[in-house]
């Protein structure tokens, strides 16, 4: 509506003002034709125009107010008070101009001249034709605005009823998924719009609470798995020192195996814990400028004797100082179960080709802005279908299970890198496994308080006696 307004406005002005300028420009034209000639020439020049102009209006009259010239009848009745200016109606004076009968009367638009000497001259245009474009310009604007009202609204209706239907399918998809369908989406219909975008973000959302689900489910499992039996051996140990008819004694030893096996079991939870502790980014703001060769040749320090108790050799190379952004216990805590890993599965199966190197090799460096520590061993190694499963909680590949371990270690690996914004890979040694932990470099210098070996690494031989 107000558009259509503009427009009429528009229009209305742009007309008024092109009258206002040719009703201007021939009083302007008469009055030098006036100055020139005096009255003769003055009648002489309205009774031209009055013959030839088309859409002019033309009046002179002398002192008396009789018509001297021109093509209406009689001064307009808006006129009789003197010089002005303004719309009135008139007669033509005889058949003159575009075939008006002589009582045909017409709209005009119009000024009042008094001369000098006496006298008065009427100059005008007529603007019937105007007044009609305009009428027709505002039926144009009526009928456009009834169109435009009318497919709007039938525009809007069946809008209104395509989002409806997709909110509605959205809505019973919702329904699906709390009802416990977890594998449901939200339906897209692949425009792209707003509402594909919501389905898309919320479907997103949906797969990673169906796979935190299905890991809960499989952290259920692995939990009733792995400590049932040791919470059986607790049991039964505690029982059979009852039991013992040394009495003293043998309560004793229960006790301590007691305590052993919930030593375990304590680590167990104490890893799981951390973990989550980990996903929720809840020690971010412990990080510190760290040297990342100075903690593994630390931890590789540290567990050197068991790697030789377990007939392997361990080696190390290391730049001499890589700074990075960490938390140094977590960072030392990773590197210490990729070796306790190493250490467990790295050993060489009986009919393997001999390989030459060390057994276990730590190793360190810096490609662009990302610092790579490795630790590779020359075991068996992990079938590359399940390397990525290797990462998860309480997943062990070994379907005996005769090694120690809650399947805690490689995933408290992954929750580092991930926190650090770093990234982790299992990689084959040809033979045997890399496991590679990428952190990004820091752009700062070293803090002094990290450069002192002998801190540190008294703090780490403190804080890694377990690994998974």
């Amino acid at each position: 509506m107000a558009i259509a307004l503009l427009v009429r406005s528009a229009a209305n002005r742009v007309l008024t003002e092109a009258v206002e300028v040719t009703i201007e420009a021939d009083a302007r034209q008469l009055s030098e034709v006036l100055s020139a000639g005096g009255m003769s020439a003055l009648q002489l020049a309205v009774g031209e125009k009055s013959r030839h102009s088309s859409g002019g209006v033309y009046l002179l009259l002398d002192v008396a107010g009789r018509r001297l010239a021109g093509n209406i009848q009689e001064r307009p009745a808006s006129f009789e008070g003197g010089s002005g200016a303004g719309v009135f109606r008139y007669r033509l004076a005889g058949r003159q101009g575009r075939g008006a009968q002589p009582d045909e009367e017409r709209l005009a638009a119009g000024i009042q001249l008094d001369l000098d000497g006496g006298g008065t001259l009427v100059v005008g245009r007529e603007i019937e034709s105007q007044r009609q474009l305009l009428s027709s310009i505002n039926r144009s604007l009526l009928f456009g605005l009834g169109a435009f009202a009318v497919f709007g609204i039938v525009g809007g209706f069946l809008l209104a009823r395509h989002i409806l239907a997709r909110i509605d399918a959205m809505s019973r998809a919702s329904q699906a998924i709390m009802a416990g369908d977890l594998a449901g989406r939200l339906p897209r219909n692949g425009s792209g719009d707003e509402l594909d975008r919501l389905a898309e973000q919320l479907n997103e959302m949906l797969a990673r609470i169906e796979r935190l689900m299905s890991g809960l489910r499989e952290v259920s499992d692995n939990i009733a798995h792995d400590l049932k039996t040791p919470l059986n051996r607790l049991r039964n140990s505690a029982e059979s020192a009852l039991l013992d008819a040394r009495g003293a004694p043998a309560w004793r030893e229960g006790l301590q195996r007691t305590l052993e096996e919930a030593d375990d079991l304590i680590k167990t939870f104490n890893a799981l814990l951390l973990i989550a502790r980990l996903e929720a980014g809840s020690i971010a703001e412990s990080f510190e400028t760290v040297d990342l060769a100075e903690i593994a040749r630390d931890v590789a320090e540290l567990y050197e004797p068991s790697a030789e108790e377990a007939g392997l050799s361990l080696a190390i190379i290391t730049p001499p100082s890589v700074p990075t952004r960490a938390n140094r216990q977590l960072v030392s805590q990773a590197l210490a179960n990729m070796l306790d890993n190493a250490i467990k599965y790295g050993v060489r199966q009986a009919g393997s080709p001999s390989v030459a190197g060390p057994g276990i090799l730590v190793a360190l460096d810096a490609e662009g802005d990302t610092a790579r520590l490795s630790v590779a061993d020359r075991g068996p190694g992990i079938a590359e279908a399940d390397r990525k499963r290797a990462l998860d909680r309480f997943v062990r590949l070994q379907p005996s299970r005769t090694k120690p371990g809650s399947g805690l270690g490689l995933s408290l690996v992954a929750a580092v890198a991930q926190m650090h914004n770093g990234s982790v890979a299992l990689e084959d040694n040809q033979p045997g496994l890399r496991i590679v932990l990428s952190l990004p470099l820091a752009a700062g210098p070293l803090s002094v308080a990290n450069s002192d070996p002998n801190r540190s690494r008294a703090r780490n031989a403190s804080e890694h006696g377990h690994s998974d």
